[in-house]
């Protein structure tokens, strides 16, 4: 698989939707994760992200503006021990949950489709990172529509064991913007991780689209330590 240009492939994309990047740093110390999200409606644009615990959950930025909180508002990054859940729903505590419980990522999942929002009926995405005894393993997962029939549920999971330094997987939503909002295909793209969480950080955010990208997650966890750097960037509360 050829690497991707990150850059080049947010720039290129106006409606990518929402993200997951996990990979493994280039020096290969640190497990990394990123999410993002947009919006092309103003109850989507009206969110923020914001730390809750170890995780994060969205918020409303302007409360009297809210309409329907039923899928924009949960939490898109919780912990469990060594493990750290990133998804673009409530699925996350539903993955949470179920691995508390015994249950594989995989399994967990078995529960849940795409979300529904019918015409776009948006694939649910998600993503789980391992840190173990100074081992570092990802998985990401997308339940989307059997081409727009939403009678059929396709499930995909891709699991990546003894991740190189310097690589992740990029997945995301949607192709691209249209109406209706045409799920993501293929696999996560390969694409390139650097050791500078500012560097990547302001890669993301500086290549979204600029009207339609909300808040953007970023972390860094030292794989020996477990330690741990978050940025977060709201579109809401830029100056």
């Amino acid at each position: 698989m050829d690497m991707i240009s990150l850059a080049q492939e947010l720039q290129e994309n106006s409606y990518p939707g929402r993200g997951i990047i996990l990979g493994r740093s280039e020096d290969g110390t640190k497990a990394v994760a990123a999410y993002f999200i947009m919006g092309r409606s103003e109850n989507s644009r009206n969110r923020i992200f914001v730390e809750d615990g170890e995780g994060i959950r969205t918020q409303a930025f302007d409360p009297s503006k809210l309409t329907d909180p039923s899928l924009i508002i949960y939490a898109p990054v919780r912990v469990l021990g060594h493990k750290t859940i990133v998804t673009n729903g409530d699925q996350t505590d539903t993955i949470y949950e179920g691995m508390e419980k015994g249950l594989t990522f995989e399994q967990s999942l078995r529960s849940r489709e795409f979300e529904p929002d019918a015409p776009n009926y948006t694939p649910r995405i998600s993503g789980v990172m391992e840190i173990e005894n100074g081992t570092y393993s990802y998985s990401l997962s997308i339940l989307k529509s059997n081409n727009g029939d939403p009678s059929c549920c396709n499930r995909y999971t891709f699991s990546y064991e003894n991740c190189a330094a310097g690589e992740g997987h990029f997945i995301h939503t949607y192709m691209h913007d249209g109406n209706p909002l045409p799920s993501f295909e293929g696999e996560p793209k390969l694409a390139a991780i650097p050791n500078d969480m500012e560097k990547l950080t302001n890669m993301l955010w500086n290549n979204l689209n600029p009207d339609n990208k909300v808040s953007l997650f970023v972390r860094y966890i030292d794989i020996a330590t477990g330690k741990y750097e978050t940025v977060i960037k709201n579109k809401n509360q830029e100056d």
